[in-house]
């Protein structure tokens, strides 16, 4: 009798153990997360991950100060407060890398989807690992445009991409002959109508080059170069060369950190005088390229978030300010999209109500979020099939910002397009070359 007592105790006390354990599991969600930590955009993948990391802290606390849903519910709500476990792995910019790891992440960590990767190549064939396993994938700071058309079922984009971001850069252009550009009287066409481009040979720079020379045609602008160039190059003063050579009005570049560093080296060097230089991001907006404090006076990046946004956005202002004392740096446009990339992640599982991988593709196709729910100044985040592209953020839009010096002395990026959101009249011509 005592016996068979006993087993019965340690029956249940094993059941209760075994439900215990369930309820834990079932109490966290964990998403992997893929960027690169080493290598030549280590510095980009460390502000990447500081942005994922404090939306999953606002995700999992009460956070009174900041205006946005995900900051009064400590966790997941509709699964009973789980909470986001962020698993982080360094790809360090190698596509099999990147494949193998998420592989590692699906297979052996049983994440419930994957936040990544920064570069697009990586993230072609990271979306194929998740895709050929039935997992979701948000991507949040990949832009090339083919990412979004190959009718992949579990692959989600919620930054606008290189095709929004350069048609931006035409319509810059032709605000300037217009005299639509704050500070700026409207600027003879043939000042601006001669363009040179260099692009890095990647998956990214050749589409961002592909899109340069359509829109070039488009807007009708004469493209008299438009290169490839072999990306951390140790030299870059043949490109530039040629670059110089038609007396362009414009320049415009795809370089990540130390290629776009070495380019402006060499643009000053060679005594290159373009009236206008623009950069798709990437290094033109890293913490290392601001460090040539005046040399980049006037230098024009696109992103999709500014720190000047908090002017015109008060809860962007609310996360900037957290971020900024956690990290010593004001949000950029990598860390405010990983930032929305995971923030994506959270409502989408509010709305799925669980990690199960059907659940959560159907939330995705479905959701909506609201601008006012995010630190970027887009419309929301909603992801249609439209245009030959499958889970693409149809709300987003981009932002060009000008370097220029502040009152404290430090260079700063402001507002320059949209024009309705001009937070300071903009250099023209650039300054120093």
């Amino acid at each position: 009798m005592r016996k068979t007592m006993f087993l019965m105790v340690a029956l249940l006390a094993a059941t209760l153990a075994f439900s215990a354990a369930g309820l834990a599991a079932d109490k966290e969600v964990k998403i992997g997360v893929l960027y690169p930590l080493t290598g030549g955009a280590a510095a980009a993948g460390r502000v990447l991950r500081a942005g994922a990391e404090l939306a999953a802290e606002i995700a999992n606390q009460q956070m009174s100060g900041i205006d946005m849903d995900m900051a009064k519910n400590a966790g997941v709500k509709s699964m009973g407060g789980a909470k986001i476990v962020l698993i982080v792995k360094d790809h360090q910019g190698n596509p099999q890398l990147g494949a193998d790891l998420a592989k590692k992440l699906i297979k052996d960590d049983k994440v419930a989807g994957i936040l990544g990767c920064y570069h697009s190549s990586v993230t072609k064939t990271v979306s194929a690992v998740c895709e050929r396993y039935g997992v979701p994938m948000i991507n949040g700071s990949s832009t090339s445009p083919a990412l979004t058309t190959r009718d992949f079922k579990w692959f989600w984009r919620t930054t606008p991409h290189d095709k929004w971001f350069t048609k931006d850069l035409f319509e810059l252009l032709i605000g300037l002959t217009e005299g639509k550009v704050k500070g700026v009287k409207a600027v003879p066409r043939q000042e601006l109508n001669i363009l040179a481009a260099a692009c890095e040979k990647t998956e990214w720079g050749s589409h961002v080059s592909e899109e340069i020379k359509n829109f070039a045609g488009e807007y009708k602008f004469e493209l008299a170069v438009n290169l490839l160039y072999a990306a951390k190059s140790p030299d870059l003063s043949s490109e530039v060369q040629s670059m110089i050579a038609p007396k362009p009005g414009a320049m415009l570049f795809a370089s990540y950190a130390s290629d776009a560093i070495l380019m402006v080296k060499t643009l000053k060097s060679l005594k290159a005088k373009p009236k206008l230089i623009w950069g798709q991001d990437a290094g033109f907006d890293k913490p290392e390229f601001r460090e040539m404090g005046a040399d980049i006076e006037g230098i024009l990046t696109r992103s999709v978030f500014l720190p000047s946004v908090a002017r015109v956005k008060k809860v962007s202002g609310q996360v900037n300010e957290l971020f900024k004392q956690k990290n010593g740096v004001d949000l950029d446009g990598a860390s405010a999209r990983s930032f929305t990339g995971l923030q994506t992640w959270v409502y989408v599982l509010e709305k799925a109500g669980s990690s199960d991988p059907k659940a959560i593709q159907k939330a995705c196709n479905e959701i909506t979020i609201p601008g006012d729910q995010l630190v970027v100044p887009w419309a929301g985040v909603k992801f249609e099939n439209v245009g030959g592209e499958t889970g693409q953020n149809v709300l987003g839009m981009g932002l060009i910002g000008q370097y220029q010096m502040q009152k404290d002395g430090k260079i700063g990026l402001e507002i320059v397009y949209p024009f309705n959101l001009a937070t300071a009249d903009m250099i023209y011509p650039i300054k120093g070359f």
